[in-house]
């Protein structure tokens, strides 16, 4: 895979009281490296309310997942099959307690194509909130197939 990548991440949030769906999509040019077993993906993130870019780094290994964000908010998440990591998401007006529970994490890796799927459990401060998943699509920038993306 080259350096320059297009990098497609969806997610969606089920809230099982109500159903109500929390979709979420960023698509965006970012940079790609494989370094001692991992994937690494660079990229900045706009998150609505804020001016500031997020700068975004996902890391992929065997044995699970790392998302670090930095900008006007910081998270380092940590996803790993039937384990329950607990991080504070730092925002600007409070830190907020998260517990992740993965519960399945799939990496595809071909030639030109690397696909994740994290399918987990998210709580707030101690309480269940939703069931989520999140699914990274990646390609090279250059001669991408554009209808995933």
């Amino acid at each position: 895979m080259t350096k320059d990548v297009l990098i497609r991440v969806r997610g969606l949030q089920t809230l099982s009281e109500e159903g109500e769906e929390a979709p979420i999509e960023v698509l965006t040019v970012g940079e790609y490296y494989f370094r001692n077993g991992n994937h690494y993906l660079k990229y900045e993130e706009r998150m609505e309310g804020f001016s500031e870019a997020t700068k975004d780094l996902i890391k992929i290994g065997k044995n699970g997942m790392e998302v670090n964000k930095k900008g006007p908010a910081t998270v380092h998440m940590v996803f790993e099959e039937q384990k329950k990591n607990v991080t504070y998401y730092h925002t600007p007006y409070c830190n907020i307690q998260m517990g992740i529970s993965a519960a399945k994490l799939n990496v595809e890796e071909k030639e030109d194509d690397l696909k994740v799927k994290v399918d987990y459990v998210l709580e707030m401060n101690e309480e269940y909130l939703a069931d989520c998943y999140i699914t990274i699509d990646v390609q090279p920038r250059n001669g991408a197939n554009t209808t995933i993306f």
